[in-house]
């Protein structure tokens, strides 16, 4: 009886993802991927529990992608926007992931290192304590939620033209707010939004005192 072959984690990750990406979120199963790998469900048990251990290994694919050293030789608005698009454009290309960074991130060697250089860099900028848990939020919150709008809600969607196209008496700004949406490209819209954004951290910074210097740093 021929031994079974033996399976890494890094091929394991890459058929749940290829999984994920050709066929959608709700189609990861054991016996998808056992499937994708051309191997027995049961025979898949023998190498992960249960598709939650699927998901980490797949949100770890995709952010082990992602550069976690911080940029040098820059302001501390454009290294963190520098740290805020490595992670749109790795989880930008697998969209249908993006659900499984909230549940999975804190169990993510590479998140985990991630946000270890954005918190390095707030604190650099003067943003510490409370302040900075709430900075850490609202930079995830951003990043989250506008590649989940640029993937399921464009301004280039339908629903933008519906909204253009409602009765102006009932909705003046909301139908107004939409064509005007209909000018705006992804990436404007992404930059421009992170811009408001870290206006907002500058204004934390300069009420928590001077950014710190390197020489300062630990």
């Amino acid at each position: 009886m021929p031994r079974p072959r033996s399976l890494t984690d890094t091929q394991i990750a890459a058929a749940a993802l290829a999984v994920i990406d050709r066929d959608g979120l709700a189609a990861l199963t054991m016996r998808a991927v056992a499937k994708e790998l051309g191997m027995g469900t049961m025979s898949l048990y023998r190498y992960v529990d249960d598709r939650e251990q699927l998901e980490g290994l797949v949100v770890e694919r995709v952010l082990g992608a992602v550069d976690t050293t911080p940029p040098a030789g820059s302001s501390w608005r454009e290294r963190l926007a520098t740290m805020v698009e490595r992670v749109r454009g790795a989880v930008g290309a697998h969209p249908q992931v993006v659900p499984l960074m909230l549940t999975h991130r804190q169990s993510s060697p590479s998140s985990r290192h991630w946000a270890e250089s954005v918190l390095g860099i707030l604190t650099e900028a003067g943003i510490d304590g409370e302040r900075r848990v709430i900075a850490l939020r609202g930079l995830l919150g951003y990043l989250i939620g506008a590649i989940q709008l640029e993937h399921l809600g464009p301004l280039s969607g339908t629903g933008t033209r519906t909204m253009a196209a409602l009765p102006g008496d009932d909705f003046p700004l909301l139908a107004e707010t939409a064509r005007q949406a209909a000018g705006i490209t992804l990436d404007e819209e992404f930059h421009r939004g992170l811009a408001i954004l870290l206006n907002g951290l500058a204004d934390e910074a300069r009420a928590g005192g001077r950014p710190r210097s390197p020489a300062r740093r630990r």
